[in-house]
């Protein structure tokens, strides 16, 4: 695309020539003598920068969608930054498709709606990749909600259980669930378990399920002893027992389950957008970089050794 340009001609008046430098700045700020330059913002020295589809290079930035209190994988740190397992990888995307990535807050549920309407380019947030979000269909109801989306899988995690630090409730599974009280975090895995596991509890009693908008919220109510268990993915599990009042807040109970692929959630039909993303994925994974990120963290466990599209069952 060619930059716009203005017309200079060497018949400019004596008056022009002995202009003031506020309107010489304003010619080379035009682009006078310069009328080939291109509009990209995004680098183009990158080494995948022409895998991106044009209207993002010439914005020079992806905007993603991510619910950002969920650590280790987004967070916002003590100067506010967002941190994290995905600001870290995405950091390392950018440098290989040269743009930047802008993560945008916002809550989980809503977060492929946003991608749906083009609030974002991307959603990135530990989401599951799983075949109802492929096709855009409510796990409740089985019914299609909207149009699925493309995932690149970048993570592998399984759902935890955990309570408060030496009261455990008698919780080691799911079923021990039944008839107690569990925080969980709106729209996750977690919470669709918990709803088809209080299903099944018959004469034991139904589970009292309390969803929030983000995990942190959840972890609130149980430390308060307002719910007898919690559940959220592994690595955001693990993290809340290891820092949550120095360790002292919480344990796990019991195994991870459910091991599904995080994916990097793409609108259907991006398809030069997804292919964009699993291309640098797969860069930084033969690289190193993709690995150092995962250690920093903590979260070898679930490294994956390949960008895979659509994975998730």
């Amino acid at each position: 695309m060619t930059a716009r340009t203005i017309r200079c001609t060497p018949a400019m008046s004596r008056l022009a020539a002995v202009g003031s430098l506020a309107v010489a700045g304003a010619l080379i700020l035009t682009g006078c003598g310069d009328q080939t330059g291109s509009s990209d913002k995004a680098d183009s020295s990158a080494p995948l920068v022409d895998l991106l589809p044009q209207a993002i290079r010439e914005k020079g930035e992806i905007k993603v969608g991510s619910d950002i209190a969920y650590p280790p994988v987004e967070f916002k740190g003590d100067d506010g930054r967002t941190i994290g397992i995905d600001p870290d990888l995405a950091d390392a995307l950018g440098k290989q498709l040269g743009v930047k990535f802008v993560f945008q807050n916002g809550t989980f549920d809503t977060l492929l709606t946003g991608l749906r309407s083009k609030r974002y380019d991307l959603a990135m947030s530990a989401m599951t990749d799983t075949k109802n979000r492929q096709d855009g269909v409510d796990p409740e109801t089985n019914k299609k909600v909207g149009e699925g989306v493309d995932f690149v899988d970048y993570f592998t995690a399984g759902v935890s259980i955990y309570t408060k630090k030496g009261d455990d409730k008698g919780i080691t599974t799911w079923a021990d669930l039944c008839g107690k009280k569990m925080v969980v975090q709106r729209g996750t895995v977690s919470h669709d378990l918990a709803k088809a596991e209080s299903a099944k509890c018959g004469a034991k009693g139904e589970i009292s399920i309390e969803a929030f908008d983000n995990d942190l919220e959840a972890q609130t109510r149980l430390r308060a002893g307002g719910a007898d268990a919690g559940s959220s993915d592994f690595p955001v599990a693990a993290y809340a027992v290891k820092t949550s009042g120095g360790g002292k807040d919480f344990q796990l109970v019991g195994e991870q389950v459910e091991a599904a692929p995080y994916g990097i959630a793409v609108a259907k039909g991006n398809d030069k957008l997804t292919k964009a993303i699993q291309s640098a994925l797969d860069a930084i994974i033969k690289d190193g970089t993709y690995q150092k990120v995962i250690t920093k963290w903590g979260v070898d466990a679930g490294a994956v050794t390949e960008a895979k599209i659509n994975g998730g069952s």
